[in-house]
């Protein structure tokens, strides 16, 4: 049989690499395989695992390997022994912020890897994260084709006012305006909605990408038309870690009245705040809806109110609703935070049927519900799979 031609999917975390391997000669990627680096384990370990989720391969490594690309190595390694080697075509990275100068995928190079590396400020918490296996894989199979897909392209048709902040245009022109993030999850679900319910296609459509990151996306015709996020991934709806919007009025207290440090605000805002910082428990919306601790109610109130609101923002962008999707780690498996959204957004028509959110079933609204509402699983992944496919077929 001959070797598939296959792109490797990297989607770099805050500690761990997801990532999967797909078949791209079909008319859709199909996947081969996935898995998992988790780095900052006591022994770092790479899992692999067939795409129904048992397991293939799994090895790890002393702490004090102090040999960064090994874990790389390992998956590359596996790749040629199991699918051949010259089958792997290219590598696919998912890359949070792609700034003013990338609409759609990119070819990685040394240069274009420069200028990515440069947006770093604006993505303290992910742009290394997303960068550092280009750099690794780079070094270790220097003539592989590594390709980008970025967060922020789905949005990058975001006209005034939408793009815009109130400050001098000054700024704008250097760059300063609101980009969003999570498009290649939002730009997954718009397709899932076409294809699932093609009359929706092109009415208004709020995405409610809920987890540890969190934020929303108002499409019209399918497209972006607002986002909660802005000029970084701090901005819009409270996130495990971090604030979401706030008063800027607040940094400036922490500045000149507690002292504290440009950097110390940063640490505060991208990791001690959010679900986190309200609770003083945790980040994790299942530990907190499973405590009894009257601040981990706090912050789920806290978290549901302000998704509601910037719903309702959304809708107004949009002058109307007629879809609301759940997706992301919360939207797709806290049954309690979708009742609850849905509960405060009756006002706009939005009815939850109980039964088919208890079940998380696709379709959960209400036969009396004038919104559409659903509940789909995201995929990364497979969307930056189909980038990379494309991109490679036309070079």
């Amino acid at each position: 049989m001959p070797a598939p031609e296959a792109v490797l999917v990297l989607n770099s975390g805050s500690s761990s690499i997801k990532f999967g391997l797909f078949e791209i000669a079909a008319a859709d990627p199909i996947l081969l395989c996935k898995g998992q680096l988790d780095e900052h384990e006591d022994k770092p370990r790479l899992v692999v695992k067939r795409p129904a989720g048992e397991d293939l391969f799994e090895t790890r490594r002393d702490a004090s390997d102090t040999d960064d690309g090994h874990l790389f190595a390992e998956v590359l390694a596996f790749i040629d022994d199991r699918f051949g080697k010259g089958s792997l075509r290219a590598v696919g990275h998912r890359i949070v912020h792609g700034g003013p100068d990338y609409s759609g995928p990119a070819v990685l190079t040394d240069d274009v890897t420069a200028k990515l590396e440069a947006l770093t400020p604006l993505a303290p918490l992910h742009q290394p994260r997303c960068l550092a296996p280009v750099r690794t894989i780079g070094a270790i199979r220097p003539a592989l084709t590594q390709i980008a897909c970025f967060d922020t392209a789905f949005h990058h048709g975001l006209a005034p006012p939408a793009s815009r902040f109130a400050i001098p245009r000054r700024f704008e022109a250097c760059g300063v305006r609101r980009y969003g993030f999570h498009g290649l999850s939002f730009e997954y679900v718009a397709g899932r909605i076409a294809e699932i319910a093609p009359e929706l296609a092109a009415r208004r459509t709020v995405i409610a990408h809920l987890g540890n990151g969190a934020s929303l996306c108002a499409l019209r015709d399918g497209r972006s038309a607002d986002t909660t996020m802005g000029l970084t991934p701090l901005d819009g709806l409270v996130m495990g870690t971090r604030c979401g919007t706030i008063d800027p009025g607040v940094l400036l207290y922490l500045q000149q009245h507690e002292g504290m440090s440009v950097e110390e605000v940063q640490h505060l805002l991208y990791h001690q705040s959010g679900l986190l910082g309200v609770s003083g428990l945790s980040a994790d919306m299942r530990t907190l809806l499973a405590s009894r601790e009257p601040a981990a109610r706090e912050a789920i109130d806290l978290f549901v109110f302000r998704a509601a609101q910037a719903i309702a923002v959304m809708a107004t962008a949009l002058e109307g609703l007629d879809c609301l999707v759940f997706t992301g780690g919360i939207g797709e498996h806290a049954k309690e935070i979708r009742s609850a959204i849905g509960e405060r957004l009756g006002w706009l028509g939005v009815r939850i049927d109980a039964s088919a959110n208890a079940e998380a079933r696709e379709r959960i609204n209400g036969s009396d519900s004038t919104v559409d509402v659903f509940v789909m699983p995201t995929n990364e992944e497979l969307m930056i799979a189909r980038h990379c496919a494309v991109l490679l077929r036309t070079r």
